[in-house]
């Protein structure tokens, strides 16, 4: 098939969970012989790459502000893929609903999109950014030809709320073993020797409540704080201002430098409160890292009994839980063993792509069959 990737900053991946599945899927789509285009923002692409992991990458501009920048991409991209007549498109983020029809101006394209998480549940968005993401959200059931959910919790609100079916495909989090260990010479770490932390810095992620609860853990172990936010500015400045001497910040970290990180951390921090399937999260259970979780439906349906959960509203509840693991790590070695036999079980990428490829050709996708049983 000829298949489009629209909705995300593009490929290589370097922002968060949609450009994670835009990159892998592409790439074995494209491996299956399949002819992939993903849509990529012009402030994020790698100058002069136009092929990535055997995927075409398609170089737009947008309109870089808070409120637009998805929204505007979408509607160019949608516009573009009209002419390029695609068998089928993956459109990303509920935001883009109303544009899923662009696609199929041509008269032929098949439009699947992927809702992601209850964006207007953010606290990042004001009353407009809301009131967009409900409407977007009942959009979603009527414009796209099959609709996307990366958990299970989200497939439930569309099913309640709506009364609409959607597929259920989460991420995958068989990654690579990564090569060396410059990121970590860069921050002056070692192996299994700090707690890591990975998020855009944004309010519903909740770095400000883990520095602060890392300020009653005692020792020396560093915490990281990998990602940073574009539209933010004042609330990574109160990270900043709340973080004791041990807390390093990375900044935006991705590819082999990203996973360096995230494979040698002795405990990994999940403390987002919105979304669907955390690809961090299920990243981290994949390297067979001690995860610590804050404990939504969300977070708890991908760590299951694999990964130890703690109430972000409630930090100490964090800080009793990195003290207990740092102070005795051999007692909790056991959820390493825990963390990577539920990544091989429910959270392969070539399960993942199997499900997207049968959607993408028009199959229904049913519950039991892969990923999730």
């Amino acid at each position: 098939m000829k298949i489009g990737i629209l909705g995300t900053r593009g490929i290589p991946a370097r922002y968060g969970g949609f450009e994670t599945l835009a990159e892998e899927l592409s790439a074995r789509l494209a491996a299956r012989g399949h002819d992939v285009t993903v849509y990529t923002r012009t402030r994020y692409a790698e100058p002069g790459v136009r092929e990535w992991r055997g995927a075409k990458v398609r170089v737009l501009p947008t309109v870089p502000t808070k409120y637009l920048d998805t929204v505007a991409h979408g509607l160019v991209s949608g516009v573009d893929a009209a002419f390029e007549r695609f068998d089928a498109v993956l459109v990303c983020n509920a935001i883009n609903a109303a544009s899923c029809f662009l696609p199929r101006l041509s008269g032929r394209t098949r439009v699947v999109l992927n809702v992601d998480g209850l964006e207007r549940h953010r606290r990042k968005w004001g009353a407009i950014g809301r009131l967009a993401y409900a409407i977007s959200e009942r959009l979603s059931t009527m414009v796209p030809d099959s609709v996307v959910s990366d958990a299970r919790v989200i497939q439930e609100y569309y099913r309640r709320t709506y009364r609409f079916e959607s597929h259920l495909i989460p991420y995958g989090g068989d990654l690579p073993q990564p090569i060396g260990h410059d990121a970590l010479d860069r921050l002056g770490l070692s192996p299994e020797g700090y707690v890591l932390y990975v998020s855009r810095l944004e309010p519903e992620n909740n770095a400000d409540a883990v520095v602060r609860a890392y300020r009653d853990v005692p020792g020396e172990t560093p915490l990281v704080i990998v990602g940073d936010a574009p539209y933010a500015a004042d609330y990574v400045a109160r990270v900043r201002r709340e973080a004791d001497p041990r807390v390093k910040f990375a900044g935006a970290v991705y590819g082999e430098g990203y996973r360096q990180l995230l494979s040698s951390a002795a405990v990994y921090v999940q403390a987002t409160e919105v979304g669907g399937t955390h690809p961090a999260l299920v990243e981290a259970l994949g390297y067979g890292r001690v995860v610590c979780y804050n404990a939504t439906p969300e977070n708890e349906e991908v760590a299951g009994e694999a990964a130890l959960p703690f109430d972000v509203r409630q930090p100490a509840t964090l800080s009793r839980l990195l003290t207990a693991i740092l102070d005795d790590p051999g007692s909790y070695s056991v959820w390493k063993e825990r963390a990577r036999t539920r990544t091989n079980e429910r959270y392969r990428w070539e399960d993942v792509a199997d499900r997207y490829e049968k959607v993408l050709q028009g199959h229904t996708v049913l519950e039991g069959e892969s990923v999730i049983p």
